[in-house]
């Protein structure tokens, strides 16, 4: 499992290791039921504290993307299922408007972030997402 730590960005490490399981799931890298490196193997390949990935490991479990069995590890989950977070969704919903402001600073179209929606929806198996809320 590759995964690429920016220690220089605002986003805490455990988040970028998060961030980045969620979207080697997406892209079918990693499958339903696949075991995941010990805390201990893959804070040994990140050359990052074990703390860290335990909180990582920690924050997925709480969100139902991976499983820990007792004595035998830790897994995808075998299904995901999406559940609404409210306070997740009003930060991802300001998040989104922080782009559009600053894409409208850059001089970037509203076709142009569409396309790149788009794009990414592609890029990450298209899957759709049937928790909308306004």
């Amino acid at each position: 499992m590759i995964l690429n730590l920016d220690p220089r960005s605002n986003t805490p490490i455990w988040e970028q290791v998060v961030h980045q399981i969620k979207e080697l799931i997406l892209r079918e890298i990693l499958l339903p039921e696949e075991k995941l490196p010990s805390v201990r193997e893959l804070s040994g390949t990140l050359l990052i504290n074990p703390n860290t990935v335990s909180k990582a490991y920690q924050e997925l479990e709480r969100q139902g993307i991976i499983e820990t069995l007792r004595g035998k590890g830790t897994f995808v989950s075998a299904s995901i299922v999406p559940k609404a977070d409210d306070q997740k969704i009003t930060e991802l919903k300001q998040q989104l408007k922080q782009l559009f402001i600053e894409a409208s600073y850059l001089g970037i179209d509203h076709q142009t972030l569409s396309k790149w929606l788009k794009n990414y929806s592609e890029e990450l198996g298209g899957k759709d997402s049937h928790a909308e809320s306004e």
